[in-house]
């Protein structure tokens, strides 16, 4: 029987940074999870312990600490593209890097109706995200982001769906539709103005959900992702994850009231899990964006 040691990479997960711009009196702050990942020649230190061409994950973390002092980290996808080419071009042995960002959001603290220059307020759990792989000397870049909470509070439905023995969901022309949307979109190139395209997507995702009459959530889901493609052409391929916060109809018959769609249970598990892609027919291969 043969042996042999299969696809393979290492890093540093979740480096917390924060950085301060304090060139003028309004500082601006930027609050960063880095995860770098390097890809190569690594079967040495596999098979034999042999860590010569081994960069320590310590170093890893202590790079993007100087990277984000050398220059600005700037756009979470301009971060990952530097940290990225720089592992890959300066070492031999590693011919691939992932680097996953995630951007937590600030909000400047309101005080006599104004913004302050020095305070801020987390802005919920929200976070803004990419993906950025550098491989055979190619680039690809991964945006998206995750735990974007939303809720309508009619203009849903769900019905037509197969009984059997086990059903007993009701039928409902009128509901609650609640997620929380994990979204992760395929840019075709790297000629891109990151900032505005994800500002974006982002308010093309929120207005579909908000207007589209909604007959299942996998319409929904549909529907966001191909708003995105319509309007964005820098966005090849949206792939998106729903989790159906149910909102269920709380039974007030006992204490002689009536119920109109006014007072529900929020649960939160079991869930039902929504996940599809949405691409474009003429989209560039993937490569190892998804890896």
């Amino acid at each position: 029987m043969g042996i042999t040691l299969g696809p393979n990479q290492y890093g540093k997960a979740e480096v917390r940074l924060v950085t301060v711009d304090r060139s003028t009196p309004t500082h601006r702050i930027k609050d960063l999870t880095v995860s770098t990942s390097l890809r190569g020649e690594l079967s040495a230190t596999h098979l034999h312990g042999d860590n010569t061409g081994v960069l320590a994950t310590d170093s890893q973390k202590n790079t993007v600490y100087a990277f984000a002092k050398e220059a600005p980290a700037g756009e979470i996808e301009e971060f990952g593209l530097r940290l990225a080419r720089h592992f890959v071009g300066s070492f031999d042995n590693i011919t691939g890097a992932r680097i996953l960002v995630d951007e937590h959001g600030w909000d400047r603290i309101p005080v006599d109706g104004s913004p302050h220059d020095h305070a801020f307020s987390r802005s919920g759990d929200e976070k803004r995200t990419t993906a950025v792989t550098v491989e055979g000397g190619g680039a690809w870049v991964v945006s998206g982001l995750r735990d974007l909470v939303v809720l309508k509070s009619t203009g849903s439905e769900f019905h037509g769906f197969p009984r059997e023995k086990y059903t007993t969901l009701a039928e409902t022309d009128d509901r609650i539709l609640a997620t929380a949307v994990t979204a992760r979109w395929r840019y075709a190139g790297l000629d891109v103005n990151w900032g505005k395209s994800f500002t974006e997507v982002r308010r093309i995702m929120l207005e579909t959900f908000a207007s589209l009459h909604s007959l299942s959530l996998q319409q929904t889901l549909y529907a966001m992702g191909s708003a995105v493609l319509e309007a964005r052409p820098e966005v090849c391929e949206v792939r998106l994850s729903l989790p159906n916060k149910h909102h269920f109809l709380v039974d007030l018959t006992p204490f002689g009231l009536s119920n109109d769609n006014e007072v529900f249970f929020a649960a939160d598990r079991p869930y039902g899990l929504i996940e599809g892609t949405v691409l474009r027919d003429d989209a560039p291969p993937a490569g190892p964006a998804w890896d």
